[in-house]
Parts: structure tokens; C-alpha cells; sequence
């Protein structure tokens, strides 16, 4: 399993760099076919924001989901095992999910595609890669990416939204074809929003503002 380490406006030393290789030999038991895990280390350097002024950000690519976990602290050393113990926690839950699933039939998802072939669309842009844009004459920024969307169930995109730490997550609904929007609310509480109008391919990417 490959470890990369990569500092954003910091330096990482040696010192730290083999620090973090003998934290995450923890997650190779947890993810024995992870191919790769990313970890990012950056500095804030506002005064006003001394107590978390140091983050650290680890995504394991693996064959699955991709899942990534973030902390921050006043120490760099105490903010990577924040970091590991929340994504030790999600590899655990996708171990038992995976147990679980094992023991069911899995849903057949809805064929969604069109009648009649179509015209071959672009491929979909690098799933790391934004693009920022300016509206109009104003200051205001909108960054944006596209994903491809893969039809899957409720439960699912729940799933995958809480293994990436995220507050939402857009899918398209495995049962319905509908374009959707899961969100966290309060607590262990969730709320899903639809469109009324079934795509018409399983291929469609979503594009995404995010700040």
C-alpha cells in the first residue's frame, strides 16, 4: 500500500513523514486491498485560528468508495490521530457493511437507459478536478466539478456520504431514476430531496458547487 504525503502552504519533514507511515499501518488491516492513501497536511496561518490552525486530511483509494476522514488542531501530531480515528471508524463500517451485504440479495438497479442510441457524450472531466468561474460582473465565485452518477439505493448514498465526512451527497435513486439529494440534519437525522423527472441514462454526470 502506498503512502503519499504532500504539505499544502507547509513544509513536512522527514520526522513526520515517517510518523504518519507507522500510524496508517493500522488501515491495512482494515483495508488489506487499499491501493493508495492520501494525506495532506496544511497550515492555516491566521492568528485568530491558533487552535486549528493545523490539518490533516487522509482519502484511502481503494476498490470501493472512496473514503477520507479530516481534523484539525493546534498540533499536527494531534490532528493526524483525530483524523485516523475517524477513518479507522468508517473502514470498520464498511467491513461490516460489507459482511452484512454478503447475507442479502442485492437490488437490482433500473435500467435507465435511453430507447434509442444518442449521440456519445463527452467524457466526464477528472472526478479531483474544479473549475472556478466568475458570475457575471459580481465578486462571487462558483466552483464546480462533475461526477459520474451511478444509480443507487437511499440507503446506499447515506452510506457513502458519511464515509466521506460530507454534509450531502447527490445520486440517482436505483428504484425511481430520479436525481437526488441526501442531506444530514440533526443528530442521526437525514433528509432527501427529489427531482420529479427520472433521468434518462445511467451515465448522466452531476455537476456539483461546492465552496
Amino acid at each position: 500500500m502506498e503512502i503519499v504525503v504532500a504539505g499544502r502552504h507547509t513544509e513536512v519533514l522527514p520526522k513526520y513523514r515517517a510518523h504518519v507511515e507507522q500510524k496508517l499501518a493500522k488501515v491495512e488491516q482494515l483495508a488489506p486491498r487499499a491501493q493508495r492513501i492520501d494525506v495532506v497536511v496544511s497550515h492555516e496561518t491566521n492568528p485568530r485560528q491558533s487552535g486549528s490552525s493545523e490539518r490533516v486530511e487522509l482519502t484511502v483509494v481503494d476498490r470501493g468508495p472512496v473514503i477520507r476522514a479530516e481534523a484539525c488542531a493546534d498540533d499536527r501530531y494531534a490532528a493526524l490521530d483525530m483524523a485516523l480515528n475517524k477513518l479507522l471508524e468508517r473502514l470498520r463500517r464498511t467491513r461490516d457493511r460489507r459482511k452484512d451485504h454478503r447475507n442479502h440479495t442485492p437490488i437490482a438497479p433500473v435500467d435507465v437507459r435511453p430507447p434509442e442510441p444518442e449521440p456519445e457524450a463527452p467524457a466526464p472531466l477528472d472526478p479531483d478536478a474544479a473549475v472556478e468561474t466568475t458570475l457575471g460582473d459580481s465578486p462571487v465565485i462558483i466552483r464546480e466539478k462533475v461526477h459520474a452518477a451511478h444509480p443507487m439505493t437511499v440507503d446506499d448514498a447515506l452510506y457513502e456520504m458519511e464515509l466521506v465526512g460530507h454534509d450531502f451527497f447527490l445520486f440517482i435513486d436505483a428504484e425511481t431514476a430520479q436525481p437526488s439529494v441526501a442531506y444530514r440534519r440533526r443528530g442521526w437525522s437525514y433528509g432527501v430531496i427529489k427531482l420529479d423527472t427520472a433521468v434518462s441514462s445511467v451515465h448522466v454526470p452531476l455537476e456539483v458547487g461546492a465552496g
